[in-house]
């Protein structure tokens, strides 16, 4: 394995961020660091390499800001110092990092790390450069395009266990590529890439797991090539330009089941406090529920919306819970995991945990739900305690409508909610807060 001995610490890193002790960074004058500037990266995944692109501004960690590229989209996370010539970026909230060497010609070699204690999940090895923007392909070296693939796709996924559909946007102005890949769970974030001759590859990282699509232009003008998310599963794809083609409502994917009208769950809170429905805060409120975990982008995304929605809103008789189930069952780490999360994104409403990620698992404990097959999975509760609607996944900005849309009648039905009159039982104070128009 590569650079073998620093990567024995990086356990050791992980107890102590964990602990919330922070590395200490020294600057002496012997110590290397990373030049500022554009750099640009390849993990190997198996036989693939996955590019990336990255920004370095600052001359020592405690300045230093470490910006991934992609695309339009700018992901900012701080440098550690692990020895003279060793560095540590954590993946901010992601239980995650990359531990990189600096070696003599400048350039670094390191892996992308798992930091879930006891979690024996496969590393990402990497390299990267100094000076080089370029993602797939080096400057003066581009072959005319075959094609411009610009407008939505259909794509179907082979695999032996159920794929969910999924459709990608995509947007090309000469060689160069940029769009998402949608599926009714969530969707990719920005990628980036290219287009050679008769051949197309996109990359994406943003702290997550990276992803990459590649393939082949055929002469009927579909494509076929293959999807990889990183150290998790590769699939094989055909596609075909269709601009009528849509995924499932995702507001028709999850539902109640017969003779259900309410949730009831009962989870511990990340403040040491139970976190139930039938706590007083919530009577007679429109309580927003998200089913989320600090390892799922999707769920990070949803959280940048709806944190600075609830701090605007909560004065209209609305509160919200997010149940978080993490990478390791075990409340302790999750009040690390969430807490960062909570800090991160000024979380004004209660956080609990619900256990291990698992979806079976939340299906059995949130058992009025026909089944569970998203994080993140949003629940809107009336004033009445009553399920009104339940959206599966979360479509990101980069879906530009179709962001725009979801924001629009998750907007419409929180109004139409919160002006709905509170129950009569629940006490006048709560019963005469009025939705405001502001």
């Amino acid at each position: 394995m590569i650079i073998k001995n620093l990567f024995k610490s990086t356990c050791l890193v992980a107890g102590i961020l964990f602990s919330g002790v922070l590395l200490s960074a020294t600057n002496d004058p012997g110590d290397k660091f990373i030049k500022e500037g554009i750099w640009r990266g390849v993990f190997t995944v198996s036989e693939t390499q996955v590019p990336f692109n990255f920004e370095l501004k600052g001359k020592d960690p405690e300045h230093a800001v470490f910006t991934l590229l992609n695309g339009s989209r700018r992901d900012n996370f701080h440098v550690q110092r692990l020895g003279k010539d060793s560095l540590f970026i954590k993946m901010n909230t992601y239980d995650a990092a990359l531990v990189a060497k600096i070696n003599d010609d400048g350039s670094l070699t390191g892996e992308y790390r798992s930091l879930v204690p006891n979690f024996r999940g496969n590393s990402l090895p990497f390299t990267a450069e100094y000076g080089k923007n370029y993602r797939f392909v080096e400057p003066g070296k581009d072959v005319p395009p075959a094609e411009d693939l610009t407008g939505k796709w259909e794509i179907k996924t082979y695999s032996k266990d159920p794929v969910p559909a999924s459709i990608a946007l995509l947007k090309q102005k000469g060689n160069k590529i940029t769009g998402v890949v949608m599926t009714v769970v969530g969707d990719t974030r920005e990628i980036e890439g290219t287009v050679q001759g008769d051949e197309f590859a996109l990359s994406g990282f943003t702290g997550p797991s990276p992803f990459i699509i590649k393939g082949k232009i055929n002469a009927d003008h579909t494509l076929t090539g293959e999807e990889g998310f990183g150290i998790y599963k590769n699939l094989k794809f055909d596609a075909a330009k269709n601009a009528d083609v849509e995924l499932p409502d995702p507001y028709k994917i999850t539902f109640l089941k017969e003779g259900y009208k309410k949730l009831d769950f009962s989870f511990p809170g990340i403040d040491g406090k139970q976190v139930s429905l039938s706590d007083d805060k919530y009577k007679g409120k429109v309580v927003i529920v998200e089913v989320i975990g600090t390892w799922c982008p999707n769920c990070t995304d949803q959280t940048v919306f709806l944190s600075p929605w609830f701090n605007k809103n909560k004065h209209r008789g609305v509160e919200a819970i997010a149940i978080g189930f993490e990478q390791k069952d075990s409340l302790a780490y999750a009040k690390y995991t969430l807490g960062k999360l909570k800090e991160k994104y000024n979380i004004q409403y209660d956080i609990a945990f619900g256990g291990l990620a698992d979806k079976k698992l939340v299906s059995q404990k949130l058992p009025a739900l026909n089944k569970f097959i998203a994080f993140p999975t949003t629940i809107i509760i009336d004033r009445k305690g009553d399920v009104r609607e339940i959206y599966t996944g979360y479509t990101g900005t980069v879906t530009g409508k179709y962001h725009e849309d979801y924001e629009k009648k998750f907007n419409k039905v929180l109004d139409e909610l919160i002006a709905e009159p509170a129950p009569e039982t629940v006490t006048a104070s709560v019963a005469a807060d009025k939705p405001s128009n502001q």
